[in-house]
Formats: structure tokens, sequence, C-alpha cells
């Protein structure tokens, strides 16, 4: 088995193979002057299980053409079987046409991959689940809930605890996080107006007295989750934080976060945390890489990955 890493998260692939005691592969990954992107395999990989780890994470489309052409110099050069590892599958919010003359950019990405030579996709939360499906080759969709669940029991009472969705559409991710704890399920009914901007109208349960724990794949902007914050609090939660997969975290979403009044928020390390998510009071990350090396260990061994979360 061989690790290779682009340039998008680096500590994570290094702590992936610190998990897996296996040395990354050397690669050089440059770039020309006109910032055309040179892909270099230092070692021999022929015959070998390669693993690429590279999250499409900002800026998206440089990372995304790292990976792509880490495939393509790997197929190259003989290697047996290629799984990219992508812990943050960007461009997932794109997967079905939301307006007349809209492109399907997910679907997209899973093509361009597939033909840059991927055999197998290994990737975490994705936004939605039937992205599986815009592949036709192997790809395991792992989940970051049980890392979030041995953390929410270090430090909730979970008697108080209260699950809730920020929107419809996750009301199946914060179910699945409810029943480990046989904890109730509240849900925000939000409404859109413009892409980048939520409203929240109101809270569906009783939270009142309830400690709070929303949950989402991915936090971008933050104004979704502050409004969300808002609303729980005046319905009488005693406190709020949120557990979210990828803190994308673009523009000021950190200083809103920290202005807010959430108690935390808890993300993953899928994306490289900012200095600005460093610095924060109020926002904490977990490892995911023990979950992902263990994932890559059974990939390799063809052993069952599904039982990682049974």
């Amino acid at each position: 088995m061989k690790l290779v890493a682009g340039n998008s998260n680096r500590p994570l692939a290094e702590a992936i193979a610190a998990y897996l005691n296996i040395p990354l592969a050397k690669c050089s990954v440059r770039r020309f002057a006109d910032m055309e992107i040179f892909v270099e395999i230092l070692e021999n990989v022929r015959g070998e299980d390669v693993f690429v780890i590279q999250s499409t994470s900002y800026p998206a489309n440089d990372h995304l053409m790292e990976l792509l052409i880490m495939i393509d110099a790997l197929r190259r050069a003989s290697a047996k079987r290629i799984t990219a590892v992508v812990p943050y599958f960007g461009y997932a919010r794109q997967d079905r046409k939301a307006g007349p003359r809209t492109p399907i950019s997910a679907k997209l990405v899973a093509n361009i991959i597939e033909q840059a030579g991927a055999d197998r996709v290994l990737t975490v939360d994705l936004h939605a689940g039937q992205i599986q499906g815009f592949f036709d080759i192997p790809t395991d969709n792992l989940y970051a809930q049980p890392v979030m669940v041995e953390d929410i029991k270090k430090n909730f009472k979970i008697d108080k605890l209260m699950v809730v969705s920020p929107d419809v559409g996750g009301v199946v991710r914060a179910r699945g996080l409810a029943k480990r704890f046989d904890a109730p399920l509240a849900i925000i009914d939000k409404r859109r107006e413009r892409a980048g901007e939520s409203e929240v109208m109101n809270v569906i349960g009783e939270v009142e007295g309830y400690s709070c724990i929303l949950v989402d794949d991915i936090v971008d902007s933050g104004g979704t989750l502050c409004n969300a914050v808002d609303a729980l609090l005046k319905g009488g939660a005693t406190d709020v934080s949120a557990y979210i997969t990828h803190g994308v975290l673009s523009g000021g979403a950190v200083a809103r976060i920290s202005s807010s009044e959430m108690n935390s928020l808890v993300i993953t390390d899928s994306l490289l945390p900012t200095e600005a998510v460093r610095v924060a009071q109020n926002v904490r990350v977990l490892t995911i890489a023990p979950l992902l090396g263990e994932a890559i260990a059974r990939t390799s061994g063809e052993k069952s990955v599904s039982s990682l979360f049974d």
C-alpha cells in the first residue's frame, strides 16, 4: 500500500500515515509560472494499491486539478489500484438542477475523477447520499458521527440533550445521532430567499429546558447556523452547540460564529483549519484521521468498511 498526498490538507494526510504506520510516498506537486500544476511521483508505485488523499477545499478548482493530475500520474506509473480519498467532496451541493439551465456539477466532478483513472472513491459525509450513485466505481461514504458521539458523551449531560436539524433536508442525519443517545429531535423550519441567505421561521419541537445540539454536514457562511441558534434560545433552550463535519467557513463566518451566542462549534479536520479557526474561542476541531486510516486499511485488506459504524 502507498499513500500519496496533495497540498489541500497535508496535516490530515500525515496523521493518517502515522495511524497506519506508513510514510507518505514522495511526491512533488508544484506550479509553473503561469500556475499550471505539475505532479511527479518520486518513487516506484508499479503494482501498488495507492490511496490519494486530497480534499477539494478552497481553492476548490486548484485542489481538484491536483487530485486529477495525481491520479493520472499514478495510472501512467502502473499503479495496480488507485483510490481517491476525498474527505471533503467539493461541488456536492450542486447535486441536482436547482433551476432551469443550471448544471449538476457533482455528477460532472464524479465523471472527471473516473476518467482520470480512479478505481474507487472514499469520502466523508456527502452532502447528499445519492451522489454515491453518480460514480460508476465503488464509492464508500464514511460518517463522522462515531467521532462526534464520543465527544458529545464527554461534554454533555445526555438526559437533557436534544438533537436539532437546521433544516428539513438534514432530518435523517439528525435522527441517526438522536437514536445514539435516545434523545428527542427538533427541526428548524427555514425559508431561503437567496443563495447564501436564510431566514429562520420557527422551531418544530419543544426545546425549552434542553441543551441543544445542531447537526449538519457543511457550515459555510454560518448565517443559517447563527439564525438557528437565536431561534432555539428564544424557544427556551438552555444552551446551543453545533457538530458539523465540514467547516468550510468562508468569508467572515468564523467572526460571525465567535460573536454569536453559540456555546461551541465542533468541526472535523476534513478541511485544513484556517488561522481564524485555530484562534477562535468557541470553535473546536476533531480529527477524523483514525477513521480514515482504519477505512483505508480495511479497503486495502478487502475487509468490511460498513462494520466501522455498527
